[in-house]
C-alpha cells in the first residue's frame, strides 16, 4: 500500500498519452523544487481515509509568503483557508488534505503545527490560515466515526519527501473516481519560455463522477452495461481537489488563471461536474517570497500574459494525467459495509482505450 516510487509512470506502462508537453523526472508536483508530500493511510475495515499533506516549499512560509491563488469551479465543499487566500493572494501553511467530516480535525493538527513552529502566532503576529480542503469518502469510509485525529497531520507533514506513493493512499484511501477506485494522482510537465524551462506540477484527490461519462482518449470505457453498474444507483455528486505548483513567477491573478484551467483537465476524462459535487483548485508559485515584515513597495516579478498559452496546456495535461493516474495507481478496496471499488487496472483490456499493461 506504500508503493512510493521514484517516477510515476503509470499511463506509459498503458500506452496512453495525456498530451504533447515534456513531463519532469518523476512526473509528480515534487518535480517543483523544494515541494514535498506526506501520507498518513488508515486501512482497517470501516476506517478506509487518511491525511495527504504538500509542503509548497522549506523554511517558514508563515514568515515568508508564496503567491498563490484559489478558485471554486463547482463549490460542493467544506475546505478551510480559501478566502484568505483569495482576499491577500498568498499562502502562509502547507496544504492538508483529508475527508469532508475530518477538516476540523485536520485544521487543528494544522494549526497546532504552525504555533508550534512560530511563537508569534497570535502574539505579536497575526493568526495563521491553515489550508485544508477534502472530498467526501463515506461510500467506503465510516465517515461518521471521524478515525482521523490531528496527530495524523504532524505524521504526514514529518514523513513528506520527494518522492511518495499515488492511487489508494493517504487522503485518498476512500474515494471513488468514476465508480472505480480513485484517490492520489500527480503529474508534471516542463514549459520552455524566454530560454527558461520552468516547472509545473499538479496532485489531485479524485472523488467524481459515474462510469458511463468516463473517457479515455475522447472515447467511452464501454462499461455501462457492466454488472457494477447495476448495483450501486448512480449519484453524480463527488469532489476534486486540485494542486497545482510552479517555479515560474506568477502573480495572484495569473495563478486564478491557471487554477481556472484545471477544468478542461478534469472534464476531458468525462466529468460535467455536476451541482453535488465540489471541485476546487489551488495554484501556488515557488518563485519568490513575500517576508511577513515587508514593508511599502514590493518588486516582483511576473511573467507576460502574452507568453502564458504553454503553462495553460501543461495544466489542462497535468491535471488529465493526474485524474486518471489515481485510478491506475489505486489498489480495489473494500470498506464500510462492504462496499468495493475495483480499481481501473483491473479492467485492462476490456476498456476501450485501456490496453493491457504493456509491461
Amino acid at each position: 500500500m506504500t508503493n512510493i516510487t521514484a517516477k510515476n509512470d503509470w499511463l506509459d506502462r498503458f500506452g496512453l498519452s495525456a498530451g504533447v508537453l515534456p513531463k519532469g523526472a518523476r512526473n509528480t508536483i515534487c518535480d517543483v523544487k523544494g515541494v514535498r508530500v506526506g501520507h498518513v493511510t488508515l486501512a482497517d475495515g470501516d476506517a478506509q481515509t487518511g491525511v495527504t499533506a504538500i509542503v509548497p516549499a522549506p523554511g517558514s512560509l508563515f514568515r515568508e509568503k508564496l503567491i498563490a491563488a484559489s478558485h471554486v469551479i463547482n463549490g460542493f465543499g467544506k475546505s478551510a483557508g480559501l478566502v484568505q487566500i483569495d482576499e491577500l493572494g498568498t499562502l502562509e501553511t502547507p496544504i492538508v488534505l483529508t475527508n469532508t467530516l475530518s477538516v476540523g480535525d485536520c485544521w487543528r493538527g494544522l494549526s497546532r503545527w504552525m504555533i508550534g513552529r512560530e511563537p508569534t502566532i497570535g502574539r505579536t503576529a497575526g493568526t495563521v490560515n491553515p489550508v485544508v480542503c477534502e472530498c467526501n469518502d463515506s461510500f467506503l469510509n465510516d465517515s461518521r466515526a471521524q478515525f482521523v485525529t490531528p496527530e495524523m497531520v504532524d505524521q504526514a507533514l514529518t514523513d513528506a519527501g520527494d518522492q511518495f506513493a499515488l492511487g489508494a493512499v493517504g487522503a485518498g484511501r476512500g474515494m471513488s473516481c468514476y465508480q472505480f477506485k480513485g484517490g492520489i494522482g500527480s503529474a508534471s510537465r516542463v514549459i520552455e519560455a524566454a530560454d527558461t524551462s520552468y516547472t509545473l506540477g499538479c496532485l489531485a484527490l479524485t472523488n467524481f463522477g459515474e462510469m458511463p461519462e468516463f473517457t479515455l482518449g475522447g472515447q467511452p470505457t464501454g462499461l455501462e452495461a457492466d454488472a457494477l453498474l447495476r448495483s450501486e444507483p448512480l449519484r453524480e455528486q463527488g469532489s476534486c481537489i486540485v494542486i497545482l505548483a510552479t517555479d515560474a513567477p506568477f502573480t495572484a491573478r495569473q495563478l486564478k488563471r491557471l487554477c481556472k484551467r484545471a477544468t478542461a483537465g478534469i472534464t476531458k476524462t468525462g466529468s460535467i461536474i455536476g451541482n453535488g459535487s465540489g471541485e476546487i483548485a489551488i495554484a501556488f508559485s515557488t518563485a519568490q517570497r513575500i517576508p511577513i515584515d515587508a514593508k511599502g513597495e514590493l518588486k516582483l516579478r511576473a511573467m507576460s500574459d502574452t507568453g502564458v498559452n504553454p503553462f495553460f496546456r501543461a495544466v489542462i495535461e497535468a491535471v488529465n494525467e493526474s485524474v486518471i493516474s489515481s485510478m491506475l495507481a489505486a489498489d480495489t478496496v473494500t470498506g464500510r459495509a462492504g462496499h468495493t471499488r475495483p480499481s481501473l487496472r483491473e479492467f485492462a483490456g476490456r476498456v476501450a482505450g485501456l490496453p493491457a499493461e504493456s509491461r
